[in-house]
């Protein structure tokens, strides 16, 4: 039982690394009467307050993270008075070469949204330009790290330059005629990383319902019926919303994720067996979780004339992060399973299944770097403390194996509950607070 409460405090701490998320910056570019003009929709707070954003995924990893709140709560006059005297400095930041000399940016006007939810991020529009010197064919825009990830766009040519910039990288040459449209195969690449991204390590609803997925039963043909169901429905869902044929507001979509992760972990509490609603069930969330992928694409954009490859390459991505998650856990609890079917001993069992718990704690304590949060987003114990307490499940049912269904008592059960309370709070979260 106290393994089982462990677990659920573990788990209920990861839930809070989802709060005051960081999208990436979009900057669209274009050249008009000798003028390059870069409108940039970015993170206002996060430059008022002067902080880094390097492999940040939301601002709760900040030092800083209370004084980015206080910024979120400002009426926009007064947010942009903030951000008025560190603007010289933010366009002499970012460097713009063009026909081998530097572009000298000034900002001409800055756009801040209303205040809204101060949990979700809002947009500050950065509108500047700056001469671009006769004869030059083509220019190149460095991004600097502190500002995160960018997608720059280009604008008014054909054929466009579309690129996704993590901190600190270059555009390269970007012809001021068009023409640097990537391949299909090249945006296909380019999208996987971006999908798998969105699973591991930032979709933790995504991830927990796969989890709930996971845990219904011990047996391999429920979970490719589930998964199956599951990927075709958000596959539908995600080229019908990116290809503008339905759109429903993130204001509906998010609540009823967590509505469906909620679903799935109390149907694993009440039955361990694949009911025949349950497939038609999973399609019908799959579709809401397929929205909710098409807000991260609408988020990036997609680059014209390559709609379809990216929309692939993207979806791909997730399906590759789905297929991770279901792997690790699938490698934790293989051998729980195979003590509860008579076809291992307990004691090695109980020894590996301590020895993770104490590593994953341990992990969690030595990888806690500002490294790490730069790379992954958040504290290294929101990833390796829940792995320590899915261990201890392991070590309760290997333990008590002698009990009948001691797997899905100590593990399913326990680790589902903890799923379902997660969801449920995001549920109350997203639509009452």
């Amino acid at each position: 039982m106290k393994a089982i409460w462990l677990a659920l405090c573990f788990m209920s701490v990861a839930t809070f690394g989802a709060a005051h998320e960081v999208r990436p910056a979009i900057g669209d570019l274009e050249v008009v009467d000798g003028q390059v003009i870069l409108t940039l929709t970015l993170n206002g707070e996060a430059i008022a307050a002067e902080v880094s954003l390097e492999g940040i995924d939301n601002t709760d990893a900040l030092d800083a993270s209370d004084d980015v709140d206080r910024l979120r709560a400002l009426e926009p006059d007064a947010l942009r008075s903030e951000l008025d005297p560190r603007m010289p400095g933010f366009a002499d930041s970012l460097s713009v070469t063009a026909g081998g000399a530097s572009v000298a940016l000034t900002v001409m006007d800055i756009d801040v949204a209303e205040v809204g939810n101060t949990e979700l991020p809002r947009d500050t529009v950065v509108h500047m330009s700056g001469p671009v010197p006769e004869g030059a064919e083509a220019l190149s825009l460095t991004w600097p790290a502190a500002y995160g990830a960018l997608v720059l766009r280009q604008q008014g040519v054909d054929a466009p330059y579309t690129g996704y910039l993590e901190g600190g990288q270059s555009s390269g040459d970007i012809q001021l005629i068009g023409g640097d449209e990537a391949s299909g195969w090249a945006t296909f690449g380019t999208y996987i990383p971006v999908g798998f991204d969105h699973i591991l390590p930032k979709g933790l609803d995504h991830i927990l319902f796969v989890l709930g997925l996971f845990f219904l039963s011990t047996r391999f043909t429920p979970l490719l019926w589930q998964v199956s169901a599951f990927t075709l429905a958000h596959t539908i869902t995600l080229a019908m919303a990116v290809l503008g044929v339905v759109s429903v507001p993130g204001s509906i979509v998010e609540p009823l994720i967590a509505a469906s992760i909620v679903y799935v972990a109390v149907e694993n509490i009440l039955s361990d067996k694949l009911h025949r609603w349950r497939p038609f069930v999973i399609f019908g969330f799959g579709l809401l979780h397929g929205l909710g992928f098409a807000s991260v694409l609408g988020e990036f954009g997609l680059p014209d004339g390559q709609v379809i490859p990216a929309l692939i390459g993207f979806n791909i991505g997730v399906e590759f992060g789905q297929l991770t998650v279901i792997a690790i856990a699938f490698l934790i609890v293989w051998y729980a399973m195979k003590v509860d079917r008579g076809e291992a001993d307990v004691a090695p069992a109980q020894g590996i299944y301590g020895v993770l718990a104490v590593v994953f704690v341990g992990l969690g304590f030595a990888m806690n770097t500002p490294g790490f949060q730069e790379v992954m987003g958040a504290s290294a114990m929101i990833f390796f403390w829940p792995l320590a307490a899915l261990s201890l499940l392991c070590v309760a049912s290997a333990t008590l194996v002698d009990q009948l269904d001691a797997y899905r008592r100590y593990v399913a059960v326990p680790a589902s509950a903890a799923i379902a309370l997660v969801g449920g709070y995001w549920f109350i979260e997203r639509v009452f607070l």
